[in-house]
């Protein structure tokens, strides 16, 4: 009796990823002119469209090959919830069942995304419930840009001013400089003129400090970075921010120091750090900081820490987050306290948790190092 050989199709590509250097190649390597790239791209990220057969200036046969061997396909919404404040917050499924997380927030004349480059976090920051989810995988680059290309479609269909994309931040779930590849050549597509258009200005990629990837990103591409400090001594920084006991905060400034000496003059580093109640909000606190930053052109961002559930810590008071304010204006640093927006829908920084296959474990069992709490 025979058994009959069943051959596995190819894969289509998904041309949500490539950037445009990939995309030349692609249309190269099945015999078109590398302009098709251009043609492609704009369709795809300009107009978000996702069927060939509606690219007008597309021959049909090219079309018709294009549907044999490539797709536009971008991530399933799940859930789509709108806070009161604006903010708008999506759930997205991947392949896999995981889930990832992208928000909105509309601020007067700018709108700032915030995506996802992992699932999960690889991190394991005490302060973040994102952190508490545990870490499944990397986002591919298609389900990177996947994020972008659904919030400017959805947000076109509400024909509403004010409701444009004019900022992305990598500030969601996950540590982007642990998905170095991926990441940067999102952020290639985000500035492509072809594509997104972006300026380098209004694209942030956030970290912890993993501090080779800075120092490569520096090199790669020109935008702007906010560093996650949250800390100003090594004791501290490495019960909130773990990645510190590898790269510790002396080495860290002096990353930032390189980064910054390839930025133009009027460039500034943006600084993050969550208030914590008599943790790290102290006048002694703010004079560490300010010694700390000596040197370097910084704005800061002062985020009240939004609670959850055995987190083990509270947030600052509002006079106590007013005086630290104060203390580094009067040094001369720029400072500026977050709103807290999208709290309602769970929106709100460190609250991104999605849906996480964890392969870390860490959703099995949490100790705060400082309280003892377990959950």
């Amino acid at each position: 009796m025979s058994t009959a050989i069943q051959f596995k199709q190819p894969e289509k590509t998904n041309l949500l990823g490539l950037n445009r250097q990939e995309m030349e190649a692609f249309f190269t390597a099945i015999g078109e002119k590398a302009f098709r790239a251009s043609q492609v791209m704009k369709w795809i990220h300009q107009l978000n469209v996702s069927d060939f057969a509606a690219m007008s200036n597309v021959s049909k046969s090219l079309q018709q090959q294009l549907a044999d061997i490539a797709i536009i396909q971008p991530l399933d919404v799940m859930v789509d919830q709108l806070s009161s404040d604006g903010t708008r917050k999506w759930v997205l499924r991947l392949t896999d069942g995981n889930c990832i997380e992208t928000v909105f927030i509309p601020d007067d004349e700018r709108g700032t995304l915030c995506i996802s480059s992992q699932v999960g976090c690889a991190l394991d920051c005490s302060f973040c419930s994102t952190a508490r989810q545990g870490f499944s995988r990397n986002l591919s680059t298609a389900e990177i840009l996947s994020q972008v290309w659904q919030a400017t479609r959805l947000l076109n269909e509400e024909k509403r001013p004010g409701r444009v994309i004019t900022n992305v931040v990598f500030m969601g779930m996950g540590e982007p400089l642990l998905n170095y590849d991926n990441v940067v050549k999102s952020i290639d597509i985000l500035l492509d003129d072809f594509a997104y258009g972006l300026s380098k200005r209004r694209v942030t990629v956030s970290t912890a400090g993993v501090i080779p990837a800075m120092d490569r990103l520096s090199e790669r591409v020109d935008v702007q970075l906010a560093i996650s400090l949250h800390a100003t001594d090594d004791v501290l920084r490495d019960e909130l921010v773990p990645v510190n006991k590898k790269y510790p905060l002396k080495d860290l400034v002096a990353a930032c120091h390189r980064f910054m000496e390839k930025r133009s003059p009027r460039s500034r580093l943006t600084i993050e750090y969550v208030m914590l109640a008599g943790v790290n909000d102290t006048a002694q606190h703010a004079d560490a900081l300010i010694q700390l930053l000596d040197g370097l052109s910084v704005m800061i961002n002062l985020i009240p820490f939004n609670p959850f559930e055995n987190s083990g810590y509270s947030t600052s008071s509002n006079n106590a987050v007013h005086r630290f304010q104060d203390k580094l204006m009067q040094a001369g640093m720029i400072t500026v306290i977050r709103k807290t927006r999208g709290e309602d829908i769970d929106a709100a920084c460190g609250q991104l948790v999605g849906k996480v296959a964890d392969k870390s474990r860490r959703q099995q069992k949490f100790i705060n190092p400082r309280f003892g709490m377990h959950s």
